[in-house]
């Protein structure tokens, strides 16, 4: 018997047992149908948020901040649209906001990111808990219909169909869930891949020490003595530069309020962030 024999006829059989399983069977097919469609779904979108790997981020970032700042390093890993990256681009922004601010927003990506990643979850754990079951209700009916046919007739070849019912929703029942749990669990663990990422990406908000050009139009005294008594600012001085008029030090786990909002509130003049660069 050749391949495409041994194919066809293995096609018949299930195609028989599908139609003899009655409406158990059905039930356990569109269920499985839609756990695939689950699963398959949540394994692209975890492939495409593991696309590059922490190792590389940290690489482009430590890269782009020698040579450009955070503002390069922003620019850098917006390219790669990973639960990841966006931790990092948060953590970035620290001097243009708080600690306090970064850290927050971090949360907020990392409760959206953590939303996405378990959607949909629970449901395939449903179906893998409940298709075995149902399969078991087939069974059950199966088994009562044997004995139903019994009892009107003594012919033990009765047996056949009500048993054959039974072997049949408990084979695709099983099938389900045994095609199924081995992806649940492959889910599961690139979940908590991403999980271990997010949670190291999350301590890039501890930067030891950070340096900011800032360009304002006037009151440079005024802003200079506003920024020296500001939590988190080590030193500020005038500097000389096309871009540039000021240089701030600062202690980024100290600093309450970001460097723009500090000149805002004590002055209407232009100003804006020319460069920033952040050390750990």
């Amino acid at each position: 018997m050749g391949i495409t024999e041994i194919i066809t006829s293995t096609l018949n059989d299930v195609l028989n047992m599908f139609q003899s399983g009655g409406i158990i069977v059905y039930l356990l097919t569109l269920i499985g149908i839609y756990g695939a469609f689950l699963a398959i779904d949540k394994l692209i979108y975890l492939r495409r948020a593991s696309q590059v790997e922490l190792s590389e981020l940290m690489i482009i970032v430590n890269e782009s901040m020698a040579h450009g700042g955070s503002l390069e390093a922003l620019r850098a890993i917006g390219n790669y649209k990973t639960p990841t990256s966006r931790i990092i681009s948060e953590a970035l922004k620290i001097g243009y906001r708080s600690k306090s601010e970064v850290e927050d927003n971090m949360e907020q990506v990392f409760i959206v990111e953590m939303s996405k990643m378990m959607s949909g979850l629970s449901t395939l754990n449903t179906i893998i808990e409940v298709a075995p079951l149902i399969g078991l209700i087939g069974t059950v009916l199966g088994l009562y219909y044997t004995f139903q046919d019994l009892g009107m007739n003594t012919d033990i070849t009765l047996m056949a169909n009500g048993i054959y019912i039974a072997i049949i929703t408990t084979i695709f029942g099983l099938a389900v869930a045994i095609v199924l749990l081995p992806l649940y669990n492959h889910i599961q663990s690139m979940i908590e891949e991403q999980l271990d990422n997010i949670e190291i990406a999350k301590n890039m908000s501890n930067w030891r020490t950070g340096e900011m050009k800032i360009w304002v139009e006037d009151d440079k005294e005024t802003i200079i003595q506003a920024l020296k008594d500001s939590s988190g600012i080590i030193n500020v001085k005038e500097i000389n530069d096309d871009q540039a008029n000021l240089k701030v030090y600062i202690k980024p786990n100290m600093l309450e309020k970001g460097i723009k909002t500090i000149i805002r509130e004590n002055s209407d003049t232009s100003n804006r962030i020319v460069e920033s660069k952040l050390k750990q």
